[in-house]
């Protein structure tokens, strides 16, 4: 869902604003990220979260009623990914399990610190552009990212998707380094070299929930 209009560059902090819907006694935080960008888009994340992009010179004012006027989209998609969720959580592990999701979260972590410095370099030769280091996370909303100094992050629970879709996550946070935002420019950038994109990339948003050790675990059975 995306508001179209022309804006100059012009940093601004991140911040949340709170989604109140008083009519379900449910208030959502919502994650809004300033980048480089000429619209503003609202994206329901795997975790149910809601985060919105906009570019950096976008009112507070203009921000927040665009936010307001689609409640009712952002609630719906809200309840559909929560749905998501209840279905393809694990139910309750056992002691045993519970320690062998440690172990298997080591190793998953391990096996990220070696696989992304290594591919990153492969796929580099393709992507063009410089990074400054790679950093290995867990983080809730992301599954990479690429900071204005060149630093690449990667979250390690990738390790357990499929390798094509580890592959675009990696083309797609080398791309930035070229195209710190995701116009069209970028996608072209993306899609050059890896014409099959959008099917990796849907992979990820209909399974990124799926992606933990207890679930890795339990498939295993």
């Amino acid at each position: 869902m995306k508001n179209y209009f022309s804006l100059k560059n012009a940093k601004k902090q991140n911040y949340t604003y709170s989604l109140v819907f008083s009519e379900y006694s449910l208030t959502l935080p919502c994650e809004i990220i300033f980048s480089d960008r000429k619209s503003i888009s609202i994206q329901i994340k795997e975790d149910a979260s809601v985060q919105v992009r906009a570019p950096y010179r976008a009112p507070r004012k203009t921000l927040e009623t665009f936010i307001e006027e689609k409640r009712s989209w952002i609630y719906e998609n809200h309840l559909k990914v929560k749905e998501h969720i209840k279905k393809t959580t694990p139910s309750t592990l056992t002691p045993l399990q519970e320690q062998q999701v440690e172990i298997l979260k080591k190793r998953f972590q391990n096996a990220a610190r070696l696989h992304f410095p290594k591919r990153c370099a492969e796929l580099q030769k393709l992507t063009g552009g410089y990074y400054t280091k790679i950093t290995i996370r867990n983080q809730k909303t992301r599954w990479g990212s690429c900071s204005q100094t060149g630093t690449l992050s990667f979250n390690y629970r990738l390790m357990m998707a499929p390798p094509a879709v580890i592959d675009y996550v990696i083309v797609h946070e080398l791309c930035h380094l070229t195209h710190m935002n995701h116009s069209k420019d970028f996608w072209n950038k993306v899609a050059l070299v890896m014409p099959d994109y959008t099917t990796h990339k849907k992979w990820l948003k209909d399974h990124g929930a799926e992606l933990t050790e207890a679930h890795y675990l339990l498939s295993l059975t």
